[in-house]
């Protein structure tokens, strides 16, 4: 590990740290491209927003059982072996992607499978990331990886919506396939092979153990429902983006993942952990608001502005996955931020689903405000909750 101040310099001095990033980076590139693609061909397919919208996000509900069954893996594998494994898996499954002439509801199917296996892949990623950075240096090195996601959308949505202007869905998605397979060489020989964080046999019991464990812990209820329904509620309007607006959907997206970027730049780069708290209770909000503009007809500009400013807000999260691993058992620290991920992913989508449904039902401008109301809601019920738990005082005791 490296000596020094908290800065990305000195983070991505790091080798250890670089090679994770760029491995993440890969698979995010990867899996952005082959969601919009299958998004796309689907939409064009069925013209169902509800089979769009569960290609998109559907395969998220599988983090519910991968967080039921394997997460114990986030501390009990070893952490490089695994995500090894799980680069070949990617790159394999977009490979089934692109070569196989699939209908839409196999490309669903086979899009769950593999999310199943990939659920651990946060908790793995998350747990290890606190071995290759010193504890200062977690947050702005989870920014750091945050950033990645929200680069790697912006390219994969980007150059995947002009690609598929010009080339069949098809060589779209092997570009994908390639991108995920640079990541194996990328993980495998850039990590150093650690042992697990905690002694046990990797399965359902041990998984399950770990989750009662984190769960009755009355102090992070409140965090991982702020963590995983207003922003889930926000991820229905993202599902509603192709529906929405066609093929500029990818604008909308890359405009979401761009002002995502720019949230977990500022607040986990430039605030102190008191400033991130206080940021995090004004972004809750900030999350919401903007997207309530679908409610009227605006241009496509104008709407890309307003989902850049409104996905800043996910940076609250920075401030409640800080609290989250204070208050969690170090031999837990992996599981627990797998089991927000995978609870937050989860609520993905069901929202996903449901916002889909119902813009079927009306259309998916309504759908979308109403899931953005209704995260405005939620978040304004939890400002009290968390506002015990998120107190200078409580992180004391």
């Amino acid at each position: 590990m490296l000596l020094g101040m908290a800065t990305y310099g000195a983070i991505f001095a790091n080798r250890e740290f670089r090679h994770l990033w760029f491995g993440s980076a890969l698979g995010n590139a990867s899996s952005t491209m082959t969601s919009l693609t299958l998004a796309i061909l689907v939409d064009e397919a069925t013209g169902s927003a509800l089979l769009t919208a569960m290609i998109m996000f559907g395969p998220s509900l599988a983090q519910v059982l991968g967080v039921s069954t394997l997460m114990s893996a986030a501390d009990t594998a070893r952490p490089r072996r695994l995500l090894t494994l799980l680069a070949v898996l990617t790159a394999v499954a977009a490979g089934l992607q692109a070569g196989l002439d699939l209908s839409a509801g196999q490309r669903l199917v086979l899009a769950f499978a593999v999310a199943y296996g990939l659920s651990i892949g946060s908790g793995v990623r998350w747990g290890l990331l606190g071995e290759v950075v010193r504890a200062d240096q977690f947050v702005l090195g989870r920014s750091a990886m945050n950033l990645s996601v929200g680069a790697m959308q912006i390219a994969g949505f980007g150059i995947a919506g002009v690609l598929l202007q010009a080339v069949s869905p098809s060589a779209v998605l092997w570009i994908a396939t390639a991108c995920a397979a640079v990541a194996v060489p990328v993980v495998r020989f850039g990590l150093s092979d650690r042992a697990p964080r905690r002694l046990a046999r990797t399965g359902l019991a041990e998984t399950w153990r770990g989750n009662r464990r984190l769960l009755a812990q009355a102090r992070t209820r409140p965090l991982l429902l702020a963590l995983t329904v207003p922003n889930g509620l926000i991820v229905g309007c993202e599902a509603l983006f192709v529906p929405y607006a066609g093929a500029q959907g990818g604008w909308l997206l890359a405009a979401g993942a761009a002002g995502m970027m720019t949230g977990d730049l500022v607040v986990g780069r430039l605030l102190t952990p008191g400033g991130r708290r206080v940021a995090g209770r004004l972004l809750r909000f900030v999350l919401a608001v903007p997207f309530l503009g679908f409610a009227f007809d605006l241009p496509i500009v104008v709407l890309c502005v307003l989902v850049a400013v409104g996905s800043s807000g996910y940076a609250a999260s920075l401030a409640q996955q800080e609290v989250l691993v204070s208050l969690t058992p170090e031999e837990l620290r992996g599981q627990v931020l797998g089991l927000e991920s995978a609870l937050r992913m989860t609520t993905f989508g069901v929202v996903a689903i449901a916002a889909g449904a119902l813009a079927d039902l009306t259309a998916a401008g309504p759908a979308m405000t109403a899931c953005a109301a209704a995260s405005l809601l939620v978040s304004v019920l939890l400002s009290r909750p968390l506002a015990r738990v998120m107190a200078p005082a409580s992180l004391m005791t």
